[in-house]
């Protein structure tokens, strides 16, 4: 094996414990709304704090978790399936958490708390709230202050309004559910109870997609202000993502529906740029 392959299949393991779709998407969103919002290279230093909070979250989660993962057989999962070690991980986690600080700082001193907080949110899901019927809340509170952390770094040092804020965390607060559609059963043999877990998938299903749905509602309606073309589109696509996360979760493909979901949640991101475009470009 050559020194190439050896270092892909220790890398490899590693960006799977990530939880690469949800860090990518994530910071992929969070990225598009800097550039959005004009921060222009100050968007690359946005890329580079979030980009290393969701690496302390995704690591930390799985670092955390091996022992639940390992009663349940998920071979999925890098460190069960024996193709990195927990110590890696868990290292990894605290070298993401180093970075993230300095990173952030980038963006100012109330623009990185506001990712502190994001980040410290997260974090306490999987330290603990995830057992709780609170459990959506880390999710609510972080997505919904990502914007804070892009809008005080940017030329204003400002806060988002307040619409832009919960449309995060209508957002998060849909992911979680979703997200814990396909682990319900899994999650029952290891004692994690959260609020998913306490409403069921039925009633799961509904709350996500429901989430979902207000989140580009809130975006949508920005401005009180008629929509443009693109931004009607994006509206119809972002609906249409919402059904298919529902038609996939009864059809008992569960993994699928919770893609669809960052699928809805990177419309809704591209909603709200449009809009944003038309808000300020367009007069009254």
């Amino acid at each position: 094996m050559g020194a190439g392959s050896r270092l892909l299949g220790s890398v490899l393991p590693m960006v799977r414990a990530s939880h690469a779709a949800p860090t990518l998407a994530v910071t992929s969103f969070t990225t598009a709304l800097a550039a959005g919002a004009g921060r222009r290279s100050g968007a690359v230093a946005v890329a580079g704090a979030v980009l290393a909070g969701q690496l302390t979250v995704g690591w930390s989660n799985d670092y955390l978790d091996r022992h639940r993962d390992g009663l349940v057989g998920r071979a999925d999962k890098p460190i069960v399936a024996g193709e990195v070690s927990a110590s890696t991980v868990g290292t990894g986690a605290l070298l993401a958490a180093a970075a993230c600080v300095p990173l952030s700082l980038l963006s100012g001193r109330r623009a990185a708390a506001w990712h502190g907080v994001a980040v410290a949110s997260a974090l306490s899901y999987n330290l603990g709230l995830k057992r709780t019927a609170f459990s959506v809340v880390p999710y609510a509170v972080a997505f919904g202050a990502l914007p804070g952390f892009v809008s005080l770094g940017g030329r204003l040092g400002s806060l988002p309004a307040a619409s832009t804020m919960v449309a995060g965390a209508l957002l998060g607060a849909g992911a979680h559910f979703v997200n814990a559609l396909p682990d319900l059963a899994d999650d029952a043999v290891t004692g994690v109870s959260g609020l998913p877990h306490r409403c069921g998938a039925g009633r799961s299903l509904i709350a996500g997609a429901g989430l979902l749905g207000a989140a580009t509602v809130v975006v949508a309606a920005r401005g009180g202000r008629g929509m443009g073309r693109a931004a009607a589109v994006l509206t119809a696509a972002s609906g249409v993502s919402v059904v298919g996360v529902v038609a996939a979760a009864l059809g008992d493909r569960r993994r699928l529906a919770w893609k669809g979901s960052l699928v809805s949640a990177g419309l809704t991101v591209a909603l709200y740029l449009v809009r944003d475009h038309e808000l300020t470009r367009r007069p009254s």
